[in-house]
C-alpha cells in the first residue's frame, strides 16, 4: 500500500543522509525519562529565546522602516505628487500584488516549513519560482494596455510593466528571504530592508523632483528590490543557485498550490476595492482613497508585521501538540490590545488626522478613512487568523472563507462606490467583514481547536476599551470647538488614558507571562520537535504603497 506524505515531507528519505536508529519502544511506559524531560525543556527554552530575539528585531526593523515611509509620503504629498499620482502607482502596486501573490505558486513557503535540510530542495524552489515569475511577468506585459484601460487609466500602462519586474525580483530572492526567516536572522532582514528603503527612496524622491510623476514610485520600488535580492543573497549565501529534481517538484506544487491559492484570494480582497474606485471613479478618487487606505493599514502593519515574522513559528509547533488555542488567545489579546487605540483614534478623529500629516488638499479622503480604520482592526484579527490555520493544516476551510469573502465583496463595493462614493467603498468593507466574514472565521477557528469563547477572552477588554475612546474623543471634538490640530491632541490623550485603565489587567497578565520561567502564554510549553525546523511567519506582500 503507497503511504502518502505528509504535508511539509519529501516523498522519499534521502540516502546520502545517515538514518537515525529508531528508539526502543515500551508500549507499557508512556512518561518521558528524565533526560528527555530536560531536553524538552532546553528545546523549549530555545524556542522561546529565537522567538523574543527575532521579535525584537523584527520590532525595531518596522519602526524604523515605517517612520522613514512615513516621513517620505508626507514629502512627496506635500508638494510633488498630486492624487492622479498615487491613482496611477496603486493601479500598478495592485495588478502587481495579485501577480505576487501566485507567481512562485505557494512553493516558496516549504522554505521555512519543511522538514529536513533546507539545502535538498531549495534549488528546485528556486527553479520553480522563477520559471513561474517570469513566465506571470511575461504575460502582464503583453496585457498591460488592456489592463490599465479596464482599470479607468489608460496612461497606466508604463507604470504597470515596470512594476511587473518586482515579479521576477522577488521569484529569485524568495527562497534566500525565505532562509532568513526560517533561522529567526531578523537583524541581517533589517540591514536588508533599510538598504532597500533607502535606495527605493532616494530615486523616488529624486524622479519626483525631476517631473517623473506616478513612473517615480515604479523605478523607485524596483531598484529598492533589486537591492534586496543582493543583500538576500549575501546573506544566506549559496540559496541562488537552480537545480532540479522532479519528485519534489511535485511534492512542492502539491503543498504550495492550495497556499497560494489561498494568498491570491487574501490579496484580491485588499485589492478589488482599488480596481472598483479606479474602474468607477477614475484615477483622482483612487489617490484619495490610496492615502485613506494607506492612513488606516498604519496600525496593522506596525502590529501584525512584527508578530507574523514569528507567529507561524509558534503555531507550528503548537499544531503538534494540542496547545494552539492557548498560544492563539494570547497573541491575539496581545495584537488587539496593541492595534485598538490607532485605529479608534484614525476612526473617530479622522478629518483632523489627514489635514495634520498631508495637508488640507487631502481631507476629502477623511470619510473612507473613518471606515477603513474599523476595518484595520478586523484585520489585525483576520491576519493573525490565516498564519494560525494554515500552521493547523486548515487550508481549505481558510480558502472557503476567502473565497465567500471576496464573492460578497465585490457586488456591495460596486454598489457603494456608485452610490457613495470612496466613503461608501470604506463602508462596504465593514459591511461584508463584520456580519458575513467574521462567523465564519470563528468556525474555521473551532475547527481548529479554537472555540468561539477563546477568541471572546482575548478581545473584550480591548473592544471594552475601544468603545470608552471612541465615546471620550467625539464627545471633545463636538464640544470643544478647537481648531483641527488642537483637537487632534486635546481628543487623543484623554482617550488614550481611559483605554488604558481599562485594559491594564490584560497587560499586566501579558507582561507576568513574558518571562522565561512562564513561556506558555506566548506560545505554550511544546517541545521543538527535531523534525519541525524553525520557520517564521509567511510575509504575504502587502497590496498598498509602501508610502
Amino acid at each position: 500500500m503507497k503511504v502518502r506524505p505528509r504535508i511539509g515531507q519529501l516523498p522519499t528519505p534521502d540516502p546520502s543522509q545517515p538514518q537515525p536508529p529508531a528508539p526502543p519502544q515500551d508500549q507499557h511506559t508512556a512518561a518521558p525519562t528524565d533526560q528527555n524531560s530536560e531536553q524538552t525543556t532546553d528545546q523549549d527554552a530555545d524556542l522561546h529565546g529565537d522567538v523574543r530575539r527575532g521579535v525584537r528585531w523584527s520590532l525595531v526593523n518596522t519602526v524604523v522602516i515605517r517612520i522613514g515611509n512615513f516621513a517620505t509620503g508626507v514629502v512627496l504629498a506635500r508638494g510633488l505628487l498630486g492624487p492622479r499620482d498615487w491613482g496611477l502607482y496603486a493601479i500598478g502596486l495592485a495588478a502587481l500584488a495579485v501577480l505576487l501573490s501566485a507567481n512562485e505558486m505557494g512553493v516558496s513557503l516549504a522554505i521555512v516549513r519543511w522538514e529536513g535540510d533546507v539545502r535538498r530542495f531549495a534549488p528546485t524552489v528556486l527553479t520553480l519560482s522563477t520559471l513561474s515569475s517570469t513566465v506571470l511577468y511575461g504575460a502582464l506585459f503583453l496585457v498591460a494596455p488592456q489592463t490599465a484601460r479596464l482599470l479607468g487609466s489608460a496612461d497606466a500602462t508604463g507604470v504597470l510593466r515596470v512594476l511587473g519586474l518586482a515579479v521576477i525580483i522577488d521569484g529569485i530572492s524568495c527562497v534566500p528571504a525565505g532562509v532568513l526567516n526560517r533561522t529567526f536572522a531578523q537583524r541581517r532582514r533589517m540591514l536588508i530592508d533599510a538598504a532597500n528603503f533607502a535606495v527605493s527612496t532616494g530615486i523616488t524622491i529624486g524622479l519626483a523632483v525631476g517631473g517623473f510623476g506616478a513612473m517615480s514610485f515604479a523605478w523607485g520600488a524596483v531598484a529598492g528590490n533589486v537591492v534586496g535580492l543582493v543583500g538576500c543573497g549575501l546573506c544566506a549565501p549559496g540559496f541562488l543557485r537552480p537545480g532540479w529534481d522532479r519528485a519534489q517538484a511535485k511534492a512542492l506544487i502539491r503543498f504550495g498550490m492550495p497556499l497560494a491559492g489561498a494568498s491570491l484570494l487574501v490579496l484580491c480582497m485588499l485589492n478589488v476595492d482599488s480596481v472598483v474606485v479606479g474602474a468607477t471613479l477614475g484615477p483622482v478618487a483612487l489617490g484619495l482613497y490610496q492615502l485613506a487606505f494607506n492612513m488606516s493599514g498604519w496600525p496593522v502593519r506596525a502590529v501584525s508585521e512584527v508578530a507574523r515574522r514569528v507567529s507561524f513559528a509558534g503555531f507550528s509547533r503548537l499544531a503538534e501538540t494540542g496547545r494552539i488555542a492557548q498560544g492563539f488567545e494570547s497573541s491575539l489579546s496581545l495584537l488587539m490590545t496593541a492595534a485598538m487605540p490607532p485605529c479608534v483614534l484614525l476612526l473617530t478623529l479622522a478629518k483632523p488626522a489627514i489635514s495634520f500629516v498631508y495637508g488640507h488638499e487631502w481631507t476629502q479622503a477623511s470619510g473612507a478613512l473613518s471606515f477603513l480604520a474599523m476595518l484595520g482592526v478586523l484585520r489585525v484579527a483576520f491576519e493573525l487568523c490565516y498564519d494560525c490555520l494554515v500552521a493547523a493544516g486548515r487550508q481549505r476551510a481558510l480558502i472557503l472563507v476567502q473565497g465567500w469573502w471576496l464573492v460578497a465583496l465585490i457586488p456591495v463595493l460596486i454598489f457603494a462606490a456608485r452610490d457613495r462614493g470612496i466613503a461608501g467603498v470604506g463602508a462596504g468593507h465593514i459591511l461584508v467583514a463584520g456580519p458575513l466574514v467574521t462567523p465564519l472565521y470563528l468556525w474555521a477557528l473551532s475547527r481548529a481547536g479554537i472555540r468561539p469563547r477563546v477568541v471572546l477572552r482575548a478581545c473584550l477588554r480591548p473592544l471594552l476599551g475601544g468603545a470608552a475612546m471612541a465615546a471620550i474623543s467625539l464627545a471633545v471634538a463636538r464640544f470643544a470647538g478647537l481648531p483641527m490640530t488642537l483637537e487632534l491632541f486635546a481628543a487623543s490623550l484623554p482617550a488614550l488614558a481611559a483605554y488604558a485603565l481599562i485594559v491594564w489587567p490584560t497587560v499586566s497578565r501579558l507582561r507576568a507571562g513574558n518571562g522565561r520561567s512562564s513561556p506558555r502564554h506566548r506560545f505554550g510549553r511544546a517541545p521543538a520537535p527535531a523534525a519541525i525546523p524553525t520557520p517564521t511567519a509567511w510575509d504575504v506582500p502587502q497590496g498598498e504603497p509602501q508610502w
